[in-house]
């Protein structure tokens, strides 16, 4: 699963890197994050039906488009085998589809003492990457929101949890960002994705609560 993120590189090095972002978004200040949480609300990059590409920012929680109420039930993941099945998810996959930046996410472990020890994932070199995701824009609440579509996760990272956030290779953002893409054929781009790459490592406990903020949080800890 992937139930916090960090987005540590501005949205210029994003455009540079990524060669997606439209340009109008190249100049947004936002300062970095390291300990992004569920319900916060993030930046996605969608096309209109008129193919232009464009910035959103939306809830880290999906919101159905036709739910009465902010659902309780956890929706900033879903699982790309059931995702076209599943009336959470089943609209926004046929024509809302979006790439979310990150920079890499954290997994937690069990430790002996009770605890929980958390873990960084991310690509090689700390590059910048998108997640593959949906969203939905709810007229009754007037919420945009979006959510991470998962896998099984690679067997490197395996031991950390069973499930992964998907990670797209370049050659198939923009077939998957095509409203007009057929939901089959989006399906399988998610097969093209950056899975093999993902390294990690330990970091410190600090992360565990979800009000910690900084660098520090990505920090390797250092074990004897």
């Amino acid at each position: 699963m992937c139930g916090r993120f960090t987005i540590q590189h501005s949205w210029a090095v994003y455009y540079d890197a990524l060669n997606l972002i439209p340009t109008e978004a190249k100049g947004r200040n936002d300062p970095p994050r390291y300990n992004v949480t569920p319900t916060q609300q993030v930046g996605f990059v969608t096309r209109d039906k008129d193919g232009r590409l464009s910035v959103q920012d939306g809830r880290w929680w999906l919101v159905p488009f036709w739910a009465k109420e902010l659902p309780k039930y956890p929706l900033f993941n879903a699982r790309s085998e059931t995702a076209v099945s599943k009336s959470s998810f089943r609209e926004a996959f046929k024509s809302k589809r979006c790439l979310i930046p990150a920079s890499s996410y954290y997994e937690w472990t069990k430790a002996e003492d009770g605890g929980k020890d958390p873990y960084n994932i991310h690509l090689p070199d700390n590059e910048p990457f998108f997640f593959a995701g949906l969203w939905a824009h709810n007229y009754n609440l007037d919420v945009t929101s979006c959510t991470i579509l998962t896998a099984a996760a690679a067997p490197q990272i395996a031991h950390l949890h069973d499930r992964m956030p998907i990670i797209p290779k370049e050659g198939v953002w923009e077939e998957w960002l095509d409203a007009g893409t057929k939901v089959e054929d989006a399906k399988a781009l998610l097969d093209n994705n950056r899975r093999s790459e993902l390294v990690s490592y330990r970091v410190a406990r600090a992360v565990n609560s979800n009000k910690a903020s900084g660098s520090h949080l990505v920090e390797p800890l250092e074990t004897s």
